[in-house]
């Protein structure tokens, strides 16, 4: 009688509709980038708004160099993000291989993908429901920490901040690469404020030809591409395996049946169905 019981409960329709697996997420896949504007990731950030009304920050990272770009503005539109797109990223910086964004529907919209088009960058989306698959997320929660640390009387006009730090941000080393991104985006270090106090002058060396000037910086710049990439992989390969230790997958094959998350509730949805009504049959895995 116990073990029919047992049966019974394991196959009741409404406790597995109710009731989730044991498991967090699924193993880690590292997002891999060989060279600058390979992959330019971007998203927005919801800041509370300052003394001129500023309530969010575009936010561009490039994935091979970690190298970002901030710009404040008062709306998400998609007029908005072309024409940041355009201003701060493709003039000063070039044309992005790929896009990444979420499936925000200003991201998605016409008007940026016919901008992709137009330059032929290739727009990709994360899967839904999962941030954490845009890398830039990582740097919202770094920009975030360091306007957080400024003062009371500050925070109010935080937008005349977000370019400086970033600034700092791009000048510091990052643990990923093992190089500050500024040197790994122009091939270069940054000249600071601190070295005109010092009176230093980085990179600073004999005058030289043009033809020997950028035969010196492409050989330094393979150089530190090359490094900064097994740097990087090293730590993902690191990272992924410091994850995956948390994570019980569950692998999928072609005919299980599985139950799809019930993501479309709105409102107080405690006592909800955590899974939707239909099941579905896995057909084929995506790596095969």
């Amino acid at each position: 009688m116990a073990q029919s019981i047992e049966e019974k409960c394991k196959k009741c329709s409404r406790c597995l509709m109710r009731k989730a697996l044991p498991q967090k997420a699924a193993l880690l896949q590292n997002i891999q980038a060989t060279y600058p504007l390979e992959l330019v990731c971007i998203d927005y950030l919801c800041i509370e708004p300052d003394s001129r009304d500023t309530r969010n920050v575009l936010v561009l990272t490039d994935h091979f160099t970690k190298f970002a770009v901030a710009v404040p503005t008062k709306d998400q539109k998609a007029k908005t993000i072309a024409r940041a797109l355009w201003d701060h990223l493709i003039i000063p910086y070039g044309i992005p291989s790929r896009l990444l964004s979420d499936q925000g529907r200003d991201f998605e919209s016409k008007l940026v993908k016919e901008l992709c088009t137009l330059i032929g960058t290739s727009k990709i989306r994360t899967t839904p429901y999962h941030p954490r698959g845009n890398p830039v997320e990582r740097y919202n929660r770094t920009l975030l920490d360091m306007l957080g640390t400024l003062e009371d009387k500050d925070k109010y006009h935080w937008r005349d901040f977000v370019r400086p730090l970033t600034h700092a941000y791009n000048c510091t080393r990052n643990d990923t690469t093992g190089y500050c991104p500024y040197e790994l985006m122009f091939g270069r270090q940054p000249r600071l404020p601190i070295d005109l106090v010092l009176g230093t002058h980085p990179g600073k060396t004999s005058p030289k030809s043009y033809s020997d000037y950028v035969k010196g910086l492409r050989q330094n710049l393979q150089e530190s591409y090359t490094l900064a990439s097994e740097h990087s992989q090293k730590m993902g390969e690191k990272n992924k395996m410091r994850f995956d230790k948390k994570i019980k997958a569950a692998e999928l094959f072609p005919g299980d049946r599985v139950l799809v998350r019930n993501v479309n509730v709105r409102g107080k949805h405690k006592l909800a169905n955590r899974w939707e009504q239909n099941i579905h049959i896995v057909v084929k895995r995506v790596k095969d």
